[in-house]
């Protein structure tokens, strides 16, 4: 099968499946993609994601791209949540440590060439781990910023040659909090100090009062993404 019949095939699944709850879908995607992983960033939507996946299917991995530069409340989240389920994370960390970076770039590598940096600690990782499987799930929604505003409930992903599902591409922010406090999910603290997105900790800030919720994420920059989802 070539590219042109596969995304062919995917853009019909997803039409299928538009209207289908989140946790249908993960069943669709584990069931027709064994060799499965999910990319958990413990965002309020990764959180959501995790709980479905512990009551659908504990065994499929999820991992999280260990940047070196997380707040230290999203390393206590991660533990928090390997705690509670009974689980552990695959660990995906960049080939390069911070001083190996520093020296090579220079330092602070986020303040002159945010994009180097997030190829180095993100990208280039994201590419390995994901060379492993045929399918991935993310927590993406369609309201988190232009970019994803026309992102399906399964696609092809071209940048890394494999299926690519985003269970809760419809959802609202309010109906991530809803199931949040409905299922009692554990969720980084930082939600509740301002932060509607966390990233790492160099280039996240607290979003004010009327700004938009991914205002916090790479400040002063027209970046908006860190590559991961085109």
């Amino acid at each position: 099968m070539n590219l042109f019949e596969k995304e062919a095939l995917v853009k019909q699944k997803a039409e299928e499946l538009e209207g289908a709850t989140p946790e249908a879908i993960l069943q669709y995607a584990i069931e027709t993609f064994p060799n499965i992983t999910f990319a958990c960033s413990f965002g309020a939507e990764d959180v959501v994601i995790v709980d479905m996946l512990q009551k659908i299917s504990p065994k499929t991995d999820i991992f999280y791209l260990d940047t070196d530069f997380h707040f230290k409340e999203t390393y206590e989240t991660r533990d928090k949540m390997m705690e509670i389920y009974g689980m552990k994370f695959v660990e995906v960390k960049p080939a390069m440590t911070p001083e190996e970076q520093n020296e090579q770039f220079g330092p602070e590598l986020w303040k002159s060439d945010a994009n180097q940096c997030c190829n180095i600690r993100k990208v280039e990782p994201l590419t390995q781990i994901l060379s492993k499987y045929d399918a991935w799930i993310t927590g993406i929604r369609r309201d988190q910023a232009p970019t994803r505003a026309n992102a399906k409930k399964i696609e092809y992903d071209t940048k890394f040659g494999l299926i690519k599902f985003n269970p809760i591409a419809n959802w609202t922010s309010d109906d991530v909090w809803s199931y949040i406090r409905e299922n009692n999910v554990y969720y980084n603290p930082l939600h509740d100090n301002n932060y509607p997105s966390i990233g790492c900790e160099q280039c996240t800030r607290q979003v004010m009062p009327g700004e938009d919720p991914r205002a916090g994420r790479w400040a002063g920059q027209v970046k908006t993404e860190c590559g991961l989802h085109k």
